[in-house]
């Protein structure tokens, strides 16, 4: 399988120079040359098989061609020994649970599957005798992560203890929470957390900055694991397949809506690639906080990037989403096809908090600031025909403080979590110039 850039200006690469690379040189985002389709029989048995091997057959689609099969099989058991359940909320809507593991957030799945592909790839020798991946250097390949919360947290954790691999998770400063801040700055060994002075956008601006730097790409190996590599946002598909399983174990896989919280657009662009693989979706539905650059695209068919702005669902404070660029290209840039395939939702603080408070109130399912979009969109959205899962990308008590003042109920912090937030913060502090950033890693 070969990989192209969405900019179309760079050379095709192979998988391991894709990963490694994570931005394309010419700043496009990289696509597979295909999507291979997958076949009736495996929809027909379906549900009869687990999560791991669900996974396996959708990771065969991508990564067969590159990676032996008992060595992908072992990477993707490795990235997923835990659940990720369809829990029934209320009259045609469930949610799709994707917090169980260690980090508590959708992410795990992405950022342990790159951790592992990448890992492979080293102990391979595909980073170091491919020419072609202008990465001529010897020594550990280091990865740069923009966060606005969970990507720091489960890339940190996915990759902590890796040999050949430093991670540097960079976060704005006190736009996090807690408990996410206590993920990734506590860590210590192969993990250096980075606190910028800005915004979410001012940490991804800095990452894809030094990936076209000439004279820090030769000081260092650098690569992503953020939902620009594809090494994290393509596994991301493997939990819509096991959405459908589960749903049709029950019987209500007809007419099937999946809603996404959106904020950088890697976890829709997945669904949407599971889709184009022959996964039975109707539609999807991108649902936003106030940060709506792609539900005013859908309404007007212009993207205008801007500033983000500070919610309660600050994972999806992004103001210039990257995968967009993936969406645009997958469907030919045509608007009308994008908008046939999504459409939008956008709520404010006031509306996230309220849906927080009343579906607690209503049925006992504590929501976080990110599903509660979700559940709101398909609340108002969703046909009586349909069946709607949104998907719940992260643990209520990542949020803790911000739910139990909306629901005035008392929210279990997992000991998983209670471990992170026993450890001493260890950062660098950096401001949004890139000259300074690029004069630390220099430094390295």
């Amino acid at each position: 399988m070969k990989y192209y850039s969405t900019n179309r200006q760079a050379p095709m690469a192979s998988l391991a120079e894709a990963v490694v690379r994570g931005l394309a040189t010419d700043k496009g985002l990289y696509m597979p040359e295909r999507i291979v389709p997958l076949s009736q029989e495996f929809f027909d048995g379906i549900d009869r098989l687990s999560f791991q091997e669900i996974a396996y057959e959708v990771a065969r689609a991508f990564f067969g061609e590159d990676i032996p099969a008992d060595d992908l099989r072992h990477i993707v058991y490795d990235t997923l020994p835990f659940d990720a359940p369809v829990v029934h909320v209320d009259g045609n809507i469930y949610s799709l649970e994707l917090y169980h593991g260690p980090t508590l957030a959708f992410k795990d799945v992405g950022a342990r599957f790159m951790a592992r592909m990448l890992g492979y790839f080293i102990k391979n020798d595909n980073v170091n005798e491919n020419d072609d991946c202008n990465v001529q250097q010897t020594g550990e390949v280091n990865v740069l992560v923009a966060t606005s919360g969970d990507t720091g947290s489960a890339v940190a954790n996915g990759f902590l203890g890796v040999e050949g691999i430093h991670v540097y998770v960079l976060y704005p400063k006190g736009k996090v929470s807690a408990i996410q801040e206590a993920q990734f700055t506590t860590l210590g060994q192969n993990i250096t957390a980075i606190e910028v002075d800005g915004v979410f956008d001012d940490c991804q601006r800095l990452v894809k900055s030094a990936f076209m730097d000439a004279e820090l790409n030769a000081h260092m190996k650098l690569t992503s694991a953020n939902s620009i590599n594809v090494a994290r946002f393509l596994p991301q598909a493997f939990y819509y397949f096991y959405a459908y399983a589960q749903m049709k174990r029950m019987g209500k896989a007809d007419e099937l809506v999946f809603c996404v919280p959106s904020g950088n657009f890697g976890n829709i662009t997945a669904g949407l690639f599971a889709q184009r693989m022959g996964l039975p979706v109707k539609r999807f539905i991108a649902a936003n906080n106030s940060n709506d650059i792609f539900y005013q695209y859908l309404q007007t068919g212009e993207y205008h990037a801007r500033p983000s702005v500070l919610t309660i669902a600050n994972a999806m404070d992004v103001g210039d989403p990257s995968n967009f660029a993936r969406i645009v290209d997958l469907y030919g840039g045509s608007h009308a096809e994008i908008c046939s395939r999504i459409s939008g939702a956008t709520y404010a603080d006031e509306q996230i908090a309220e849906t927080l408070a009343d579906t607690y109130e209503r049925t006992g399912y504590l929501l976080d600031p990110h599903g509660a979009c979700g559940y709101r969109a398909l609340a108002e959205g969703l046909q009586p025909t349909e069946q709607g899962v949104f998907l719940e990308t992260a643990h209520p008590a990542k949020f803790r403080d911000t739910v139990e003042a909306i629901t005035h109920a008392e929210v279990a912090v997992p000991e998983r979590l209670q471990a992170f937030l026993r450890g001493t913060k260890q950062t660098v502090e950096m401001t949004a110039e890139f000259a300074d950033f690029k004069a630390y890693l220099m430094g390295v």
